[in-house]
């Protein structure tokens, strides 16, 4: 993969502007930098994050005139965010709907969405760790260690996401489309051209690690489908302006430009890191791309490609077998109708109702396995909304205030207790996270005793720490170590 993208990117510039080329080929950058990136994907990397800053430039950059007004920017939009999370609290509170997810399975949606760019957490700043000996790079390097948890599996946030993907089904992302991938593709770029892009790197630090309003809301309302929001709340406290990852990149900031011997030019360059953030599918757009059909016709047509020939001719929906509705994508939408017309499905009401439903759960269940947890979701939450409340499932409004309580109820049941019906899942996983490859990480300490000084140590588990590694047992382990000699 990494020469046919190296060979894309070139054939590309060639013939067209960078403007143009850079979004068709941000996935297939994404999975080749995770796979041990050479030389020339480096440097194809670099020409991708050149085009994508010539992009953000037609973004606006609030950041203030001069680095000096940064601390009191910071606070005061800080200030902004409170006072904004604040106000939502006093309309819910007086009865207003969700702000951000209308059903559990727009949540979902959105977890499935985000997972290209948070499954990469913290990888923009994976080139600061060789200059562990400069003390201006710590706040840098504190950051990107708080964002591996410090090798601690239950503070590791790649690790946290996944287990939260996992717990509901939704760990199939793969096939998200480009636009998805443009954030992560932006930020593994960064991790792997940090000597060339450090103005940079410094810029989208600043800008990642501001406290947005929409993480708040997210997790109020993430908590309340009794979805484990701990992952998002993390961030809530990390990223604070007094003393986390938004005050580290000012200091980070103030003391690297300083070093500059153009700090102007140093400061322009931080701008166009800062854009950078503007780039991609983010939170506010895929929350509003959510349509509730859509999806689930999006789901029947990839159960199609694999069920067409599965079925026996007895079984007929609307005088037509079901092999010959799989047999055209194109008819999935027709199908969900025709499924409703012969009363297989009985819209707006509870999902038992619908002998399709059924079909995939039950002691007796036919298709059992065929659906998983997230497509289940999803198929719930369309049968129970009415048929004529379709257009308010467009927009977000998904369910009436007594179909979502039904639903809450369920869920508090089957997780006896209210709040977070998957956190004891996730908690009880965590505990043997790091029982695998106890002879590995027997034989990481040997290497490490065996080195013969601090900096060939810090070298050998850097390189243990990368994106696609450091969540892992040897990875968790080398940040852990990492972290104890960083402070020695």
């Amino acid at each position: 993969m990494n020469q046919s993208f190296v060979a894309e990117t070139r054939a590309a510039q060639a013939s067209t502007s960078a403007r143009l080329i850079q979004p068709p080929r941000s996935k297939a950058l994404y999975f080749s930098l995770l796979d041990n990136p050479d030389d020339a994907l480096v440097t194809a990397a670099r020409d991708y994050l050149r085009a994508q800053i010539e992009v953000a430039r037609a973004e606006p950059a609030d950041l203030p005139d001069t680095v000096a007004e940064l601390p009191g920017w910071i606070h005061g939009r800080a200030e902004s965010v409170g006072l904004a999370y604040r106000e939502y609290l006093a309309g819910r509170k007086q009865g207003a709907p969700r702000r951000f997810f209308g059903s559990m399975s727009h949540a979902l949606y959105f977890l499935k969405g985000a997972a290209p760019t948070k499954l990469v957490d913290g990888a923009w700043l994976y080139g600061m760790l060789p200059h562990w000996e400069n003390p201006d790079f710590h706040p840098l390097i504190k950051t990107y260690l708080e964002e591996l948890g410090d090798g601690v599996p239950d503070k590791n946030h790649v690790t946290l996401y996944r287990r939260l993907l996992a717990a509901h089904g939704c760990e199939h992302w793969e096939s998200l489309s480009d636009e998805h991938f443009i954030q992560g593709a932006i930020q593994m770029a960064l991790a792997y051209n940090a000597e060339a892009m450090l103005p940079e790197i410094v810029g989208y630090n600043l800008g990642y690690e501001q406290l947005p309003l929409h993480l708040l809301i997210t997790s109020y309302e993430l908590n309340e489908l009794g979805i484990d929001p701990y992952y998002f709340t993390l961030h809530v406290t990390v990223d604070n302006a007094g003393s986390g990852h938004a005050h580290k990149a000012v200091v980070a900031l103030r003391h690297l430009m300083a070093q500059s011997s153009d700090p102007a030019a140093f400061y322009q360059r931080v701008l166009d890191g800062y854009r950078l953030n503007e780039l991609g599918a983010g939170t506010s757009s895929i929350i509003g791309s959510f349509d509730l059909e859509a999806e689930l016709v999006e789901i029947f047509r990839a159960k199609a490609v694999i069920g067409q020939n599965m079925h026996s001719d007895y079984c007929r929906v609307g005088g037509r077998s079901v092999n010959d509705w799989l047999s055209d994508p194109d008819q999935t939408s027709s199908f969900l109708r025709a499924l409703e017309d012969a009363g297989w499905i009985q819209r707006g009401q509870e999902v038992e109702q619908s002998r399709f439903w059924r079909l995939i759960q039950g002691e007796r269940a036919e298709m059992f396995g065929v659906f998983s947890s997230y497509e289940q979701q999803v198929l719930r939450d369309w049968i129970v909304t009415p048929r004529d409340a379709d257009c308010a499932v467009r927009t977000g409004r998904v369910l009436s205030h007594r179909a979502r309580q039904r639903q809450l109820d369920k869920l508090n049941q089957n997780s006896g207790r209210s709040g977070f019906p998957e956190r004891g899942l996730i908690r009880r996983r965590s505990a043997g996270a790091e029982v695998a490859g106890d002879n590995e990480l027997r034989q990481l300490e040997e290497r490490v005793a065996a080195t013969t000084g601090k900096a060939e140590a810090m070298a050998m588990l850097a390189r243990l720490m990368s994106p696609s590694v450091h969540h892992t047992a040897i990875g968790l382990m080398a940040s852990r170590m990492y972290s104890r000699l960083l402070d020695a």
